[in-house]
C-alpha cells in the first residue's frame, strides 16, 4: 500500500498499530476529528492538535459547494487552507448527496443532486469524486463513492446498492491509479445482511484497495445491531490493512468495535455536544446546563492535559452554557475532542497490554451508570 501499516500487537480481535503517511504517524485505534467545512467546529488546528489527534477528516460534499474545490486547489490545498499540516481523509461525499440534497437521483453514471444551499444542480461520480479529493483538496486519504442506504433496508435494496457501491469502487480505483502519496480506501456495504458484506468485502479485495471502510452503520440500526455487524465484518476485510468504521460515534461504539478489530473512526459527536452543553467523561455523558453543577467547583478531568478539561470548574462550564456563551461551547468541544483522544490511548495501551476485554467491561459498566443515571 501507498501508507506501510505495521499492526504492534493483538489482543483478541483487537489490534494496535501505526499508519506511516509522509505528513506524519497516525496510530490506531485512532480517532478523527471531523472538520466537515475545513474547520473542526470551534476550534483551531492547533488546538485540535494538541488534543493528541493523528489526523482529521475533510468533506468532499460540502467543500465542493463551498467555497468549491477548485478555490481551495487555487489556495493551496486542503492543509495549507485550514492550517493543518497533519493526515487528512476526506470521505466521497456520497452520503451527504443522500442525505442532504434537497432532490438526489442515483443512476449508473453518477449521482445528480441540489445543493442544500443554494439549489444549485451538481453531479457527482466516480472519477469527480477521486478529482475532487486527490487532485483539488489534496487529501492523504481517499474514500471511494458508495451509495449507503439508511436503515431498515430490504435485502434486494441493500444488495443493489452494495453492487452499485461495487462497481463505483472499480472505477474510482481506475480513476485513483497509482500514488505514491496518497491512499485510496474501498468502502465495504451490504447494510445488516451478513451475506452481502461477505460478498462486497470479496468484489473489494479483488480490485484492491490501501485499507478498507465499513460502512452502511450508524445509520439508525442502534448499537447492538451495530456491534452484531462488527462481530463478523471486520474479519471479512484483510487482516494487514487499516480497517475504518464510518460515523461511529459514542465512545462505547469506539471501544467495542475496537474489540472487534476496527482500527479507524470518525464523528461529529464530541463537537456537536460540546455546542449543546454535554460533556463525556470517563463515567459517561454529563449535561452541565443541569443546575447541580452551579456550585461544582471541579474540573471536568485533571488527568486529561486539556486547558479545557483541566483548568476550568464544572460551575464556570455550566455558568457558560446556561448564559448562551461562545466560549462554552469552545471550552466543552475542545474537551470533548481531548477525552477522545485520551480514551483511543487508553485503548491503545489496554491492547498492547493484553487487557483489552477487562478495560471494555470496566468502561462499558461506567458509561451505562452515567446514561441510566
Amino acid at each position: 500500500m501507498s501508507f506501510p501499516f505495521h499492526i504492534k500487537a493483538k489482543d483478541g480481535a483487537a489490534r494496535t498499530g501505526v499508519m506511516i503517511t509522509p505528513r506524519g504517524e497516525i496510530r490506531t485505534p485512532a480517532f478523527m476529528p471531523v472538520g466537515t467545512a475545513a474547520t473542526v467546529k470551534a476550534l483551531t488546528a492547533d488546538q485540535v492538535a494538541a488534543t493528541g489527534a493523528d489526523i482529521l477528516l475533510g468533506n468532499t460534499y460540502h467543500l465542493m459547494l463551498r467555497p468549491t474545490a477548485e478555490r481551495v486547489k487555487r489556495l493551496g490545498g486542503l492543509h495549507k487552507f485550514m492550517g493543518w499540516q497533519k493526515p487528512i481523509l476526506t470521505d466521497s461525499g456520497g452520503f451527504q448527496v443522500m442525505s442532504l440534497g434537497k432532490i438526489s437521483k442515483v443512476k449508473e453514471e453518477a449521482v445528480t443532486f441540489q445543493s442544500h444551499i443554494d439549489g444549485s444542480r451538481h453531479v457527482l461520480s466516480p472519477e469527480r469524486s477521486i478529482e475532487i479529493q486527490a487532485d483539488l483538496l489534496g487529501s492523504d486519504i481517499v474514500m471511494q463513492l458508495d451509495e449507503c442506504v439508511s436503515w431498515p433496508a430490504e435485502e434486494d435494496r441493500a444488495r443493489e446498492a452494495m453492487l452499485l457501491s461495487a462497481r463505483w469502487a472499480q472505477r474510482c480505483s481506475t480513476a485513483f491509479g497509482t500514488r505514491d502519496t496518497q491512499a485510496l480506501f474501498g468502502i465495504q456495504q451490504g447494510s445488516t445482511f451478513e451475506a452481502l458484506r461477505k460478498e462486497s468485502a470479496e468484489r473489494l479485495i479483488e480490485i484492491g484497495f490501501d485499507g478498507y471502510a465499513i460502512g452502511g452503520l450508524a445509520v439508525g440500526e442502534g448499537h447492538e445491531a451495530m456491534c452484531e455487524v462488527l462481530d463478523y465484518a471486520p474479519a471479512m476485510l484483510p487482516q494487514d490493512k487499516p480497517r475504518y468504521l464510518m460515523g461511529v460515534g459514542k465512545p462505547i461504539d469506539l471501544v467495542e468495535a475496537a474489540a472487534r478489530g476496527v482500527d479507524m473512526f470518525d464523528c461529529v459527536l464530541p463537537t456537536r455536544s460540546g455546542r449543546h452543553g454535554q460533556a463525556w467523561t470517563w463515567e459517561g455523558p454529563l449535561n452541565l446546563k443541569n443546575a447541580g453543577f452551579a456550585d461544582d467547583d471541579l474540573p471536568l478531568d485533571a488527568t486529561i492535559p486539556c486547558p479545557a478539561s483541566r483548568d476550568y470548574s464544572r460551575a464556570y462550564l455550566h455558568h457558560l452554557v446556561k448564559s448562551q456563551e461562545i466560549l462554552g461551547q469552545v471550552l466543552l468541544s475542545w474537551h470533548n475532542l481531548a477525552f477522545f483522544q485520551a480514551l483511543m490511548g487508553e485503548v491503545r495501551a489496554a491492547i498492547s497490554e493484553g487487557r483489552m476485554d477487562a478495560f471494555r467491561r470496566d468502561f462499558k459498566a461506567r458509561q451505562i451508570v452515567r446514561e441510566q443515571a
